[in-house]
């Protein structure tokens, strides 16, 4: 293996999952790394671990630097599996090792391995000198944990915030200016699933960082490539927390016998013809995540359903309340279905859109069995009175 260096005394020493494809209700395609840091000097101390089944590796990397058994801090930014999962064997080998972690997260740690390991809690300012290198500490309840906490490098001014800034991508290059725009791709997706139900505390938080004069040069995330052109996805959390929408619907649906289907693509066309960008997604091959990052900087979010026994469809359904759970904010809602002999499922879809914070318009477009041409045009005209809100 080869060092990757942060800075002088400042090392990469995580692993690569090539192979993973869902993280939770999350998909992966891209797979992922798990980041973790060493930091040499007179002391020397490890940032973060890697999940279980890859302590190996990490081992491996941290051996090319340093025996392992001389480590002196385990700092545990966040307590998930994904980052604290080799911690039970990582502990066996570095038995002199203090652990640093948040008040919440000598609880998490209890909780999940029952270990009797030396805790040290620590809270924002606190600062722990390694020699002539020193971390300082600010915690950061709900992003995206309540143990969740950053550690800032002072003198080489290397923020190690854990799961902010993240990216779910494997690759053999560990800085994001030698990937390119996949990684901004893979870091909206990030923001958009894990981060953005707390945009309010993501913003509160950089302006503390701001307010606290902490410079920063170099950000080195728990998942994916580490930022040394750090602006660039401050920036964009910035204007992603805020809520900021282009010019931009996304039209999601289901449908039983294609009527939904012929609707959508309607509707969707009404919308891209008044110079509105538009996705389309087909809720049966499509990935709620994948859906997810392109709401959120959409303006609108039409929704469309066939009636199946008096309510929605299944997987509409299903979108919904992933959708309740983010509650991206500043978005207006569409809904549009059809139905046989009984309808309910658009009065039930603007429930669940009201619920997700979505303003929703009371117009609709309703079909009963197959939509005739007539009908198919009023679609496209519903779709282009979408486009017309969305530019207003």
């Amino acid at each position: 293996m080869t060092k990757v260096k942060l800075a002088d005394g400042v090392y990469w020493v995580g692993a690569i999952d090539w192979n993973l494809r869902f993280c939770g209700a999350y998909s992966t395609p891209r797979g992922t790394t798990y980041n973790a840091y060493l930091i040499v000097d007179d002391k020397i101390a490890l940032v973060d671990a890697v999940k279980m089944g890859f302590e190996h590796e990490m081992f491996e990397r941290i051996r090319e630097i340093v025996d392992p058994a001389k480590i002196d801090y385990v700092i545990c930014n966040h307590v998930e599996m994904d980052h604290s999962g080799a911690m039970p064997e990582l502990m066996k080998v570095v038995r002199k090792a203090k652990v640093v972690v948040s008040k919440a997260g000598k609880i998490g740690l209890q909780r999940h391995y029952h270990a009797n390991w030396d805790i040290t809690v620590v809270k924002t300012g606190d600062e722990l000198s390694l020699g002539k290198k020193t971390l300082m500490f600010i915690e950061a309840p709900m992003l995206h944990w309540p143990d969740s906490m950053f550690t800032y490098l002072k003198e080489d001014r290397i923020l190690m915030p854990n799961d902010a800034f993240g990216q779910h991508i494997a690759t053999h290059h560990r800085f994001e200016d030698e990937v390119g725009p996949a990684v901004m791709e893979e870091a909206k997706k990030y923001f958009a699933v894990i981060v953005s139900v707390y945009s309010t505390l993501v913003q509160k938080k950089l302006r503390e960082i701001g307010e606290k004069g902490i410079k920063i040069d170099m950000i080195a995330p728990s998942h994916g490539t580490i930022w040394r052109q750090p602006t660039k996805i401050i920036e964009a959390y910035k204007r992603w927390s805020s809520g900021e929408t282009k010019r931009k619907a996304t039209v999601v649906f289901d449908t039983m016998w294609g009527s939904t289907d012929r609707m959508a693509n309607e509707i969707t066309r009404g919308i891209a013809s008044e110079d509105v960008e538009v996705k389309l997604f087909n809720l049966r091959n499509s990935d709620l995540s994948d859906i997810t990052k392109e709401i959120l900087d959409s303006k609108a979010i039409v929704v469309g359903s066939p009636t199946l026994n008096r309510d929605m469809y299944p997987t509409v359904g299903t979108f919904l309340t992933f959708l309740r759970g983010i509650r991206l904010p500043n978005k207006m809602g569409a809904v549009f279905g059809s139905y046989g002999w009984g309808g309910g499922a658009n009065r039930l879809i603007k429930e669940e859109l009201r619920k997700a914070g979505v303003d929703v318009i009371e117009e609709e477009m309703s079909v009963q069995y197959v939509p005739t041409e007539e009908e198919l045009k009023r679609c496209m005209e519903f779709g282009k009175a979408i486009a017309r809100k969305v530019k207003e």
